[in-house]
């Protein structure tokens, strides 16, 4: 069986919304598109890099996709540390409530049942990346459809925007996989494994 891992970026105030550039996700009047750019440095970009060993497929929300499919095809130059290589190469599954026409090679729009098509993911490859796509992490999230997660938390605090543990997420357990791992800009790098069962509880006072 397949492992399935997200990638997310976020601020102190866990706001995972358009990290990458001001016209990511303007939506519901985000004013901070592309807060991450300032912040990141060479460490955290090789962390980033690290966490992509092996990864044979994406697993992409349609806003995410779409900013992707307008970037990636057009970047074959080596100058992005080999994500384009990859990200072209590799299949790129797309969750929608609608059926847009994905026009980037490799694409697959998943059915209706998202959770059974992202179990079905699971038996087709080794491992599946989830990018960005805060609307289909919640998903993920919701049904614990995911074994690792890969965040980086950054020092800022935007007080709008999505959050990547929104409303309704359901009770879950996490263990740290490595130590956690900070670069000179003040990223820390975060690598969680989901745990079967609710979170334990106890009493600090016996």
């Amino acid at each position: 069986m397949g492992t399935i891992s997200i990638a997310l970026f976020a601020t102190l105030d866990l706001v995972g919304q358009a990290p990458g550039g001001p016209e990511e996700d303007p939506s519901d009047g985000f004013s901070f598109g592309g807060w991450q750019a300032p912040i990141i440095d060479e460490v955290t970009g090789a962390q980033v890099h690290a966490a992509y060993e092996g990864v044979d497929a994406l697993l992409l929300g349609r806003r995410t996709y779409d900013v992707f499919a307008a970037y990636w095809p057009h970047r074959g130059d080596g100058q992005d540390g080999g994500f384009a290589e990859l990200f072209n190469r590799i299949p790129k599954h797309v969750a929608s409530r609608g059926t847009p026409e994905l026009a980037w090679a490799g694409s697959r729009l998943l059915g209706p049942d998202l959770p059974a098509e992202v179990r079905a993911l699971r038996d087709r490859h080794e491992h599946v990346k989830v990018v960005g796509s805060l609307d289909l992490v919640q998903t993920l999230l919701r049904e614990r459809l995911f074994d690792v997660v890969d965040l980086w938390l950054h020092p800022v605090v935007l007080g709008q925007g999505k959050k990547v543990f929104a409303s309704g997420a359901v009770p879950t357990g996490l263990a740290l996989l490595q130590p956690p791992a900070g670069s000179p800009n003040g990223v820390v790098h975060l690598r969680y494994g989901r745990l079967e069962g609710l979170p334990e509880t106890g009493d600090m006072t016996a």
